[in-house]
């Protein structure tokens, strides 16, 4: 039975960046009722925590680990709301080893990296869990109608009101909407919801209005990363060699190495008496190589070879047995890359729609620090339009 949902304001996304906004937008306007429309199964987005349902015990932070925060000092926004989270104790700072990798395969003090620079927060439990927090903040949670593994499909702008169509057939109406993901606006849609037009500009054909066609514009120059994540859950009685204790371990490799193993990143990760590990690939091989791979289980196989060939000889970790368990996660968008979007292109009154997220300009494009500044900014611009 097809449903039908009305709203003062609609999200669409659930990452940080919609979390950040959401509790903003409502400490201006609490008696707003809003809607979080989210295809996957929590929020987090690509800062989420895998919770398992066929390994029960393990949760992985499988798309960012930490929070990685660049321009903390200099924009007087951005510090307010760390500090904010510092205070509440939704983050603290991470203290974790950071290890680059060499061409030789020695451990190393990491210099730079766009992981790294700056200053690096953890989210006091998990990453899905500090989305859940932020977006709780000030108990307005209760404000929010969540809809998860909801994909929206279709939009349509009448009479100065958004009318949104799911895949199923439910609608969505509501006054004001926020794109917090890029999909519906980006060319990529054409494939991944396999559709013969752009949902947004369909909603808003071209010439209506200047700054959509702009963002629009701009959008076209901008890709994506693809990656592939490995989680991978281990043995119980697997641990380091040495007596490292801290939460999380980070393994960098140069690109020399990256290319001869096919791997960007390591991230060990504690969890109660466990110790899990997560893989990061953007490796166009690898990623090929799964899509044609019929044997899923050799696959694996290659990665945990990699794995061990990688560190075979180092002074404190192990070699896996070759027979742990491994989930994929595919990333088809991992973080966007080329043309940054103008934040003057974030708020579109005339058709009560704006945007935000970490693919508009400033020094956190990319990354976390970008979808959260972004949402900040978004907020305070939609004081002037209530």
């Amino acid at each position: 039975m097809v449903k039908a949902y009305k709203y003062d304001l609609l999200i669409i996304g659930g990452g940080i960046s919609a979390c950040v906004f959401a509790s903003k937008y409502l400490e201006d306007n609490p008696r707003k009722k809003i809607a979080l429309v989210e295809i996957g199964r929590g929020l987090g987005g690509r800062s989420s925590t895998r919770i398992s349902r066929r390994f029960k015990g393990w949760e992985h932070n499988h798309g960012s680990p930490n929070l990685n925060i660049r321009n903390k000092s200099n924009n007087k926004l951005l510090k307010k709301y760390i500090d904010e989270l510092l205070e509440k104790k939704f983050i603290r700072i991470d203290d974790s080893d950071i290890v680059q990798l060499s061409n030789e395969s020695n451990f190393g003090t990491i210099n730079c990296s766009e992981f790294t620079y700056g200053n690096n927060y953890l989210s006091s439990l998990s990453m899905s869990n500090l989305a859940k927090n932020i977006i709780s903040t000030n108990n307005f949670k209760s404000q929010i109608d969540f809809y998860f593994e909801t994909f929206i499909l279709n939009l349509k702008f009448i009479d100065f009101e958004w009318e949104l169509t799911s895949i199923n057939g439910d609608k969505f109406n509501s006054k004001y909407i926020v794109c917090t993901s890029n999909l519906l606006l980006h060319k990529r849609s054409l494939e991944i919801i396999n559709t013969n037009y752009i949902p947004i500009r369909n909603a808003i054909p071209e010439n209506r209005d200047k700054n959509i066609d702009s963002l629009l514009m701009a959008l076209e120059k901008q890709s994506f990363i693809s990656r592939l994540t490995f989680l991978i859950y281990t043995k119980e009685n697997y641990t380091y060699k040495d007596s490292y204790c801290k939460k999380n371990r980070y393994f960098y490799l140069n690109k020399f190495l990256e290319k001869k193993y096919k791997i960007e990143r390591i991230i060990f990760q504690r969890q109660n008496n466990k110790l899990g590990v997560v893989v990061h690939s953007k490796s166009s091989e690898i990623i090929d190589s799964y899509s044609k791979e019929n044997n899923k289980d050799l696959f694996k196989q290659k990665i945990l070879k990699c794995f061990n060939d990688l560190f075979l000889g180092h002074d404190f970790i192990n070699q896996l047995s070759g027979d742990e368990n491994i989930s994929i996660m595919q990333w088809r968008a991992s973080q966007p890359v080329g043309e940054k979007i103008p934040l003057s292109l974030q708020l579109c009154k005339n058709y009560k729609i704006g945007f935000c997220g970490d693919w508009f300009e400033g020094e956190g494009f990319g990354r976390i620090e970008g979808a959260i500044l972004s949402a900040l900014i978004l907020a305070n611009k939609f004081k002037t339009i209530n």
